[in-house]
């Protein structure tokens, strides 16, 4: 005699295994990972090794409760995009003649992203390419708070941990973040 019993979705989420859940956060994160990569590399396909390296690395946090993912995602991430700009600008000084002391503009290694935006889809609207530029001139402390908190939606707390600051530090540069926006967007706003 076959003997079923109902479906409990508590039971199936106790047998999945953990690298499961941490394969779907993966897939969750990754696209608005990439966009974050690639706003502040300014190449794609180090966007791309950067996210690759990032989820590597959290293979190795598979067993930390899944609250503790985003805002550690979030800050391998961003550290291993400042370690890629800080090679990127090493090879520009390295490689400059001897006597140069000179660095070109577009030489500077920051979160600015010159080139087209990373959500391309949303360029025919008129007032995305403004808001773009104005995201890129803020200073890399500012942009990477607007960014998280209000384009990736973290917490303060999440935010503060993923940029290894303090919360009152986050809420500063956010502010400062968005005051420069409004007055640069003013008439669009």
């Amino acid at each position: 005699m076959l003997v079923t019993t109902p479906f409990d979705p508590s039971r199936e989420a106790q047998a999945t295994p953990a690298w499961a859940s941490l394969d779907a956060f993966l897939a969750e994160v990754g696209p608005r990972a990439f966009r974050f990569a690639e706003s502040g590399l300014r190449h794609r396909e180090e966007a791309l090794d950067a996210v690759q390296d990032a989820m590597m690395k959290m293979l190795a946090y598979r067993g930390r409760p899944a609250a503790e993912w985003t805002p550690l995602f979030w800050s391998i991430l961003r550290r291993r995009i400042i370690d890629l700009q800080r090679r990127a600008r090493f090879r520009l000084t390295w490689l400059r003649p001897a006597g140069d002391s000179t660095v070109p503009e577009d030489a500077s290694i920051d979160w600015a992203d010159p080139g087209a935006g990373p959500a391309q889809a949303h360029e025919q609207r008129e007032a995305y390419p403004r808001l773009v530029e104005a995201i890129r001139a803020l200073p890399a402390r500012q942009r990477e708070a607007f960014t998280l908190r209000v384009l990736e939606e973290l917490d303060v707390a999440t935010t503060a941990r993923a940029m290894g600051c303090s919360e009152g530090s986050v809420k500063t540069h956010l502010s400062r973040a968005r005051q420069a926006l409004h007055l640069q967007l003013e008439d669009v706003l």
